[in-house]
């Protein structure tokens, strides 16, 4: 069965258990003969990788910070039915409003929200609770709620009918479930490749969202999704012939830049530096952000790799986002405050042995006035520059329209920060 509806999976706070349902939701359907697809809220690299593997087709990321109505309602279109899984809480975003949120993204769709509630600790409660947040915005309409983590089916009882005077749907009670458990990482979650037996994981929430959540009544509330298309930006990188870097070191690339290029009739070429390839010839070369910190031992010895990409300075524009960036540098220092030596065409040093988070969105404008681009960005990491020799890069400000002072660096033509781009501004 195809359709072109939607709605979006939100929770009161992180930490509900939303992906997981998510995930669950993505199997089951997909079992079931359901066609159909994902979207994330806000910036992540993360989790679209679990929804892919559980749908079977790619996720796109829908941020309603950085991208326009008519960009996210372009992304979201297709002939499939869409699950979209909000970030954070239902209604936290970039402050100081928190615009960007999964709420602001479910009012430019169109779509309900199932609220994923997490009822571990709480009993009659939950009544209140999700009076809050269905009445909290009158344009915004909770469709329905599914209880996580609930503790028997006695207090499955005591949920339902504490909820039963608001006249929001219950259509899940899940249970607690040790099995549903991940592990996790200084970014967040580890990436779906690493994760051990992935797709019996997968299954498993797909097995307890089958009979736990009333799956007719969940695709009853589909809704059409407010399409009326728009024209993207220009993508970031103009050049005919591009590079990429992708392996478990690097890997953070957003699927609708990959379809901006494609667009662009950019040919794209894939390279592992963890191979230790060489860096296919292109007019541009990408160094994705990722977990370099986590190789840096195997990446200061691939010599190929490394020496490549040296000469392909030459004659190449070279960007760096996070990982990559760093990896552009001259010395990478990991947890264990151990120094390695990376490719040097950037005069910068890093450490992960004195860890801080850096967390926001930015606004990027061109240091160089013949290079005005501006970007909206986010910056997720927790990596300590010791130094940052150069000319830079960016003019950063936060979500706040504050001054950030300079990001980046910049030489001759290699380039990189430790900014994620997400659109252009």
């Amino acid at each position: 069965m195809t359709g072109s509806g939607g709605l979006i999976i939100a929770a009161p706070t992180s930490g509900s258990g939303k992906t997981t349902v998510t995930l669950g939701l993505l199997r089951a359907l997909r079992r079931a003969g359901h066609e159909i697809r994902s979207a994330k809220s806000g910036p992540d690299y993360i989790d679209p990788a679990f929804h892919a593997a559980a749908s079977g087709k790619a996720c796109v990321n829908l941020d309603a910070w950085a991208m326009t109505a008519e960009r996210i309602k372009t992304l979201a279109a297709g002939s499939a039915d869409l699950i979209v899984e909000g970030a954070m809480g239902l209604f936290d975003g970039a402050p100081p409003v928190g615009k960007g949120s999964a709420a602001d993204l479910a009012k430019v769709l169109g779509l309900p929200v199932v609220l994923v509630v997490n009822a571990a600790s709480m009993s009659h409660s939950v009544a209140a609770l999700v009076h809050g947040f269905a009445n909290y915005d009158p344009a915004l309409t909770i469709g329905g709620v599914i209880l996580n983590n609930v503790g028997s089916e006695r207090h499955a009882d005591m949920l339902r009918t504490a909820l039963k005077p608001s006249g929001i749907p219950v259509i899940g009670a899940i249970p607690k479930s040790a099995s549903l458990a991940r592990p996790s990482r200084h970014l967040g979650l580890v990436q779906a490749g690493e994760t051990p037996d992935l797709e019996g994981f997968i299954n498993t929430a797909a097995d307890i969202v089958e009979r736990h959540v009333d799956l007719a009544q969940l695709r009853a509330m589909l809704t059409p999704i407010k399409i009326n298309g728009g024209v993207f930006k220009p993508p970031y990188i103009k050049a005919k012939t591009m590079a990429i870097a992708y392996d478990a070191a690097f890997s953070f690339v957003y699927p609708h830049q990959i379809a901006d290029w494609k667009a662009a009739d950019v040919t794209l070429k894939w390279f592992s530096p963890l191979a230790n390839d060489p860096v296919p010839e292109a007019e541009s070369i990408f160094l994705p952000g990722g977990y370099p910190e986590l190789y840096a031992a195997t990446i200061s010895q691939n010599s190929t790799f490394i020496d490549s990409l040296k000469v392909a300075s030459q004659y190449s524009d070279i960007y760096g986002e996070c990982g990559g960036y760093m990896t552009l540098g001259e010395t990478l220092i990991d947890a264990d405050g151990i120094a390695h030596p990376m490719v040097g065409l950037l005069g910068l040093t890093t450490s992960f042995a004195q860890r801080k988070l850096h967390l926001g969105y930015r606004v990027l404008n061109g240091v160089d006035p013949s290079k005005p681009d501006n970007y909206l960005a986010h910056e997720f990491h927790y990596a300590t520059t010791l130094s940052a020799e150069g000319k830079p890069l960016f003019n950063a400000k936060d979500a706040l329209g504050n001054d950030l002072g300079a990001m980046g660096l910049v030489e001759g033509r290699v380039a990189g920060s430790f900014a994620h781009i997400i659109d252009m501004n």
